[in-house]
């Protein structure tokens, strides 16, 4: 089991995500996404499918203009952008990665959006506790936490939240009794020092321990899959502006890694959910149930049809 410090997490997050926002610009989308793409097409384009899946974020939480959203882990800034964008809410991102916080910072001057989306470098821990958002997402954070914290981390979100606030945790999983491997050694060793993965099962109890309504759980496995390939053949691609940012050892490990990720999804080895719960508001009972026709069917979307 792993320690954890906010310094140890802080110099983990620094070690792979501050290799060079250049070389991740050779496989990411123009967007810059770093999580799972949602492919609406099996055959979909990448630059699409990411920004399917940030609007699937936006759709679940149920984003509505004037909503104070917290994007924790908030990368190069791609959903705080698109959220305040496209459903004029107030988003703030906080990373540990200082050339994220300084992409995503620039990035939202240049869309025009100060004053309605910030980023800062920042651990959420560090946030001021009297803080309180509508909506809470973290996409691809959990991995990087532990099951050992988690019940510490849900905690935090639940207070950081309204009463009747939605979060939204999207990350990879294992399987239950899953055994360590050598792979999962490699990737410890070379890729993500502070990684642990957690089973579906343990993160969803302990949301529901942490005094959250689950409202929502969907696999996105295969999309995970397709993503990873799609990662791994822009590299190799991309291979000799690759080797003179990062050298030959780095090129090498990350084409191992992506390869490796895209058949552990396909092979069901690893998982990736989306959990969405709520923070019951004992002041609201009953009321008109929702559906999942705005989320699943995004040409009702108003957000999506103005940006197609």
């Amino acid at each position: 089991m792993m320690l954890r410090s906010k310094r140890r997490d802080a110099r983990a997050i620094t070690y792979h995500y501050d290799v060079s926002n250049e070389f991740y610009a050779l496989f990411l989308d123009p967007r810059m996404v770093y999580t799972c793409a949602y492919y609406r097409r099996p055959d979909g384009d990448l630059a699409r499918a990411q920004e399917d899946k940030l609007d699937l974020v936006c759709r679940k939480l149920r984003l509505e203009p004037g909503d104070r959203l917290l994007d924790i882990g908030c990368g190069w800034g791609s959903l705080v952008l698109w959220a305040a964008e496209r459903y004029g809410v107030r988003a703030h991102g906080v990373t540990l990665s200082a050339a994220q916080a300084e992409y995503a910072q620039a990035a939202i001057r240049r869309a025009g959006l100060d004053g309605r989306a910030t980023v800062e470098l920042r651990d959420y821990r560090d946030l001021p506790p009297d803080l309180r958002f509508d909506k809470i997402a973290a996409v691809g954070v959990i991995e990087h936490i532990g099951p050992r914290h988690l019940p510490a981390y849900f905690a935090r979100v639940h207070d950081f939240l309204t009463p009747g606030g939605m979060f939204l945790s999207h990350g990879i999983t294992q399987e239950k009794f899953n055994r360590r491997s050598s792979a999962i050694r490699f990737l410890e060793r070379y890729v993500f020092p502070n990684a642990e993965l957690d089973d579906v099962g343990h993160t969803v109890d302990t949301l529901e321990r942490a005094r959250f309504e689950i409202l929502d759980v969907e696999g996105l496995r295969l999309h995970y899959a397709r993503t990873c390939r799609q990662w791994a053949e822009r590299l190799i691609a991309n291979h000799e502006p690759a080797r003179a940012l990062v050298g030959e050892r780095t090129y090498r490990i990350w084409v191992s890694y992506l390869a490796a990720s895209s058949m552990g999804f396909a092979k069901g080895w690893t998982g990736l959910y989306q959990v969405v719960g709520m923070r019951p508001d004992p002041a609201v009972v009953g009321g008109a149930p929702p559906t999942r026709e705005a989320v699943y069917a995004p040409e009702r979307s108003p957000a999506l049809a103005r940006v197609s």
